[in-house]
């Protein structure tokens, strides 16, 4: 069982790194980064955050090898590619400049993993997220079942924190499905929510519910007003979660970024639906009735993402 995690001198790709070997399911994690220059001095920031975690496994008590580097071929067998590299949107950056510099680095790094991995799954965590996994896709050949990308669990996970902080429970206990985009048009279900279950409108007032769900679309955001940068946390928790389902054929049932034909009445772009994960990746997408406000929404979140894939595809164009 090997896994690369390729963007690994970074915050987020790191975390996913540790957070897989610390489930210790892994025989073997590769993490990939470019070196840095800084005036005289070459450094490898994959190499050293590698380095750092192997130190920590005497005390975390995991067996899984952490190794670092530069070179792709390090690479080669790996059973599931995770990449989390890419740059984040800078002040004066338009959004073509950030769709265009991502999916040049998405398309190359995903090039260079199934030249070495020709089986592999893939996971896209470099966002804009769905263009991004439409982009790898696309470059790697691979079937649709084994090319996804990463946010309906994070979307969940903090939705389910929030739940679980107002109605002071476990956050355990808690189930709940969002579908769509990320952020801000992402669709809500509290419908498919529940504590223990027990559906969470029962527990919670509406007025409540809603400013949790408001909080959840916007919590990426609440994270750079605090921090001054993106979380890494709990997306670097919520990619080791995809790839723990997928190598023990766990058969999780879990909102991931999928190419849609014909689901939801849906084709031909990566939107956020349940699908069952196992080996071999996607076994099955589920479609869950949705009242008439419920597909209104997932329509609107439909149209933001294909803007945004339309507006990729005409920077190509040209």
């Amino acid at each position: 069982m090997k896994v690369t995690v390729v963007g690994a001198g970074g915050n987020v790709g790191s975390t996913v790194a540790l957070s897989i070997a610390e489930r210790d399911f892994a025989k073997e994690v590769v993490m990939v980064d470019i070196e840095k220059k800084d005036g005289d001095n070459t450094f490898y920031p994959s190499k050293g955050r590698a380095l750092d975690q192997w130190e920590a496994s005497p005390i975390s008590g995991f067996d899984t090898r952490l190794t670092g580097t530069v070179d792709y071929e390090d690479t080669k067998g790996s059973d599931v590619c995770v990449i989390t590299a890419g740059v984040p949107r800078k002040p004066g950056m338009s959004r073509d400049d950030l769709l265009e510099i991502n999916s040049k680095i998405v398309k190359g790094v995903t090039e260079e993993l199934v030249k070495y991995s020709p089986d592999t799954i893939i996971i896209i965590v470099s966002n804009p997220l769905d263009v991004m996994t439409y982009v790898a896709h696309t470059a790697s050949g691979l079937n649709k079942s084994k090319v996804m990308g990463m946010a309906g669990i994070l979307d969940t996970a903090r939705f389910r924190a929030f739940l679980a902080q107002e109605l002071d429970v476990s956050p355990k206990d808690i189930q709940s499905l969002l579908m769509g985009g990320h952020g801000d048009t992402m669709v809500p279900l509290p419908r498919y929510t529940t504590v223990s279950g027990i559906p969470v409108t029962q527990l919670i007032a509406k007025d409540k519910l809603d400013a949790i769900v408001e909080r959840t679309k916007k919590g990426g955001g609440e994270i750079v007003g605090l921090m001054g940068t993106s979380a890494w946390y709990a997306p670097g928790a919520a990619a080791a979660q995809m790839v723990e389902a997928i190598m023990l054929d766990q058969n999780r049932i879990f909102p991931c970024a999928v190419l849609l034909e014909g689901e939801y009445d849906i084709k031909d772009i990566f939107l956020g639906v349940p699908v069952k994960l196992g080996h071999g990746g996607i076994k099955e997408i589920i479609e869950v009735d949705l009242d008439e406000s419920e597909t209104e929404l997932l329509r609107a979140s439909e149209k933001a993402v294909r803007s945004t894939l339309e507006d990729f595809k005409k920077l190509m164009d040209k």
